[in-house]
């Protein structure tokens, strides 16, 4: 007989639906077949069915034919051992509506979480079936709304919950505990550098650090995360699904991803690839996040540059034996780099000690257009003797509450000010001294026409923290103070 349930794949950061159909014959054991482009996890899968459904008290088919639809979409991992039980067990005794599920099978017939019960849930829920899965996937069915998930922990469960229907349902589910972002009364003195932090934060600025070893840029870059608003229910989904088809489940997306690749990095780890399925990289691993870049000079050449496009565009394509993936990477990047090889350039304590030649070269691996997409740049020096020694600085909790108040201003709006179009820039309202400062800056080729444009983004961020509906020439003066040119 002919039966049929639904399971899931992602390509990409897409879930789709994958139609698992069984068609058997017969009793006792026999041949057990899976088609479809399965992988070998796939494959195997016979093997755990027939063993989970014995311990289940079920029957088989002697004959089993699998086919997973559609047939040109490579299906991966151990995901569809639930799926193809409960097709086969239905190809020998019928019974139960359509449904969507997902999860590893246990010999014993207990059912384990596995990638892609995310892309169930939502497919589940996009065609209003019940999905069924594992129990701890339940933070992860959390995060899809109008979902009707059903939670077994064994195959005997499933095949009655399919057929009777009911099923435990996911309870509320607390956010895990995890370690605190480091808190900014750690940083002793920087102003400057604290002060560029709280704009990048209230606007999404990209922001890049520049100043000898020891100087802090580190500590202030990984305390970014810990100023910036919680993810909306949204933006939470979408960053889950960027982790999910990398095969990973974030411990809470809710909070801003924090990623920091070390320079040494592939371009693969980096950007997405892979030498199968296409997997996201760390740039979009940090999609709705940052993107911490340290000793941004050490990182190779070619791949600074092929960060323009996805930071221009938000996303990255990747194209592998055939297949072409794009993954969305609207990060917000802070870098950190030594103003040289020594990194002693422009301290006052330390002379430097790199040749012209060396500071050159050192030079040329940060290529103007990529500075030129940076926000806001500030020079870090080493901190006073009084400062080390002297109190805590402002704490995160209050500039967060400034971050806060400056996006609600961002959000009435429509946007937050680093995405702010040409037109939308156009509309806002500068007085007159600021816009003639703005444009003696142009005149006198400070600013290129990327660069003008991203002026009046921070300056407009600069006035939201403020609280004034105008920007006014002490905003535009800061704004361009903070582009940096001294020290790009």
């Amino acid at each position: 007989m002919y039966a049929s349930v639904l399971a899931a794949t992602q390509v990409g950061v897409d879930p789709r639906p994958v139609v698992v159909e069984a068609h058997g014959k017969g009793t006792g054991r026999g041949r057990f077949s899976i088609v479809g482009l399965p992988d070998t996890a796939v494959r195997e899968a016979a093997e755990r069915v027939r063993s989970a459904v014995a311990a289940a008290g079920a029957r088989l088919p002697k004959n089993v034919l699998v086919n997973l639809a559609p047939g040109d979409v490579r299906k991966e991992g151990p995901t569809y051992d639930l799926p193809i039980a409960l097709a086969a067990v239905r190809s020998e005794e019928p019974g139960g509506g359509p449904l969507v599920s997902a999860g590893e099978l246990s010999l014993d017939g207990s059912v384990r979480g596995t990638r892609n019960a995310l892309a169930a849930a939502l497919v589940a829920a996009q065609a209003g079936l019940p999905c069924l899965l594992p129990d701890d996937a339940a933070p992860v069915a959390a995060l899809v709304p109008r979902a009707d998930i059903r939670l077994v922990g064994s195959l005997a469960e499933a095949i009655t919950v399919s057929r009777e229907g009911g099923g435990r349902v996911p309870e509320e589910v607390a956010a895990p505990t995890l370690a605190s972002p480091p808190d900014l009364a750690d940083v002793r003195g920087q102003s400057d550098a604290r002060r560029a932090l709280e704009i990048a934060a209230a606007g999404g600025h990209h922001l890049l650090f520049i100043g000898p070893p020891g100087t802090g840029k580190s500590l202030l870059a990984s305390c970014l995360p810990g100023i910036l608003p919680s993810l909306d229910p949204d933006a939470s989904l979408a960053s889950a699904l960027v982790w999910a088809a990398a095969g990973e489940d974030r411990a809470d997306p809710g909070i801003p991803a924090f990623r920091a690749p070390h320079h040494s990095a592939s371009g693969a780890a980096l950007l997405g690839g892979g030498s199968g399925t296409p997997v996201p990289g760390e740039i979009s691993r940090a999609h709705l996040g940052v993107l911490h870049l340290d000793e941004l000079g050490e990182f190779p050449p070619h791949l600074l540059d092929a960060l323009r496009q996805p930071l221009e565009d938000g996303s990255v394509t990747i194209a592998r034996r055939g297949t072409t993936v794009r993954f969305p990477s609207r990060f917000q990047l802070v870098a950190s780099t030594n103003p040289c090889p020594c990194g002693h350039l422009g301290d006052r304590r330390r002379p430097c000690t790199c040749g012209a030649g060396q500071l050159e070269r050192y030079r040329r691996r940060l290529s103007g257009p990529l500075i030129d997409r940076i926000d806001v740049r500030v020079a870090v020096g080493q901190p006073a003797p009084a400062e080390l020694l002297g109190p805590p600085g402002e704490p995160s909790s209050a500039v967060r509450t400034r971050v806060d108040d400056a996006r609600a201003r961002q959000d009435a709006r429509g946007c937050p000010n680093h995405a702010l179009g040409r037109r939308r820039l156009d509309a806002l309202e500068v007085d007159r001294s600021a816009s003639e400062l703005l444009h003696r800056a142009l005149d006198g080729g400070r600013l290129s026409g990327r660069g003008f444009d991203r002026v009046r983004r921070v300056a407009r961020t600069i006035a939201d923290l403020a609280g004034e509906d105008v920007v006014a020439e002490p905003h535009v003066a800061e704004a361009l103070a903070f582009r940096g040119d001294d020290v790009g």
